[in-house]
């Protein structure tokens, strides 16, 4: 098959002529997967990607314009855009999914007999705050009380708990600096 000139590309695919689409993969696929690959750093991924682009090409064409760059640079954004958008999701939900506790390291290290709070001075921070985010503090972290087992023993709405707690650790934080 001849190669095939961009201009004659770009305007068989506004024409929506499909073997002008296979001819644009043909001619660009290799490359932009290769870029794809360089981001998501996984062939299945790369693969998906580069599919889900095409699609994507192929039913937004009409948004691209020819005096506003190279039809290979637009379709290289479009798919190195679609590749940082795969792995900001994939990143997030990874970053959403919890360790098992039996998997995690955490569950197999001993914790200290001897650790009080007042070996690191805690207790003298929580003396200087006010006495209404002391007694928040204090059940909070001390009681092992939450938020809304505070806001029921202080009768206080929770969203007063959870202002106080903040300023509370917002003030200990500079009370230890």
């Amino acid at each position: 098959m001849l190669p095939i000139s961009e201009d004659v590309l770009v305007q068989r695919l506004y024409a929506r002529d499909e073997t002008a689409m296979t001819l644009f993969y043909d001619k660009y696929g290799r490359v932009l997967y290769n870029v794809i690959l360089r981001i998501v750093r996984n062939e299945v991924m790369a693969e998906d990607v580069l599919q889900e682009s095409m699609v994507k090409i192929w039913y937004s064409f009409a948004s691209y314009t020819a005096s506003r760059g190279r039809l290979f640079t637009w379709a290289l954004n479009v798919c190195r855009n679609a590749a940082i958008d795969q792995l900001r999701t994939r990143q997030y939900h990874e970053g959403q999914q919890t360790q098992p506790l039996e998997t995690s390291q955490s569950c197999y290290q001993m914790a200290t007999s001897g650790f009080q709070p007042e070996h690191v001075g805690l207790r003298e921070l929580v003396m200087g705050l006010k006495p209404n985010d002391r007694k928040i503090i204090d059940l909070l972290y001390f009681g092992g009380f939450t938020q809304a087992e505070v806001a029921d023993e202080l009768q206080v709405p929770l969203g007063t708990v959870k202002t106080r707690a903040r300023a509370a650790m917002h003030a200990l934080a500079k009370a230890a600096r």
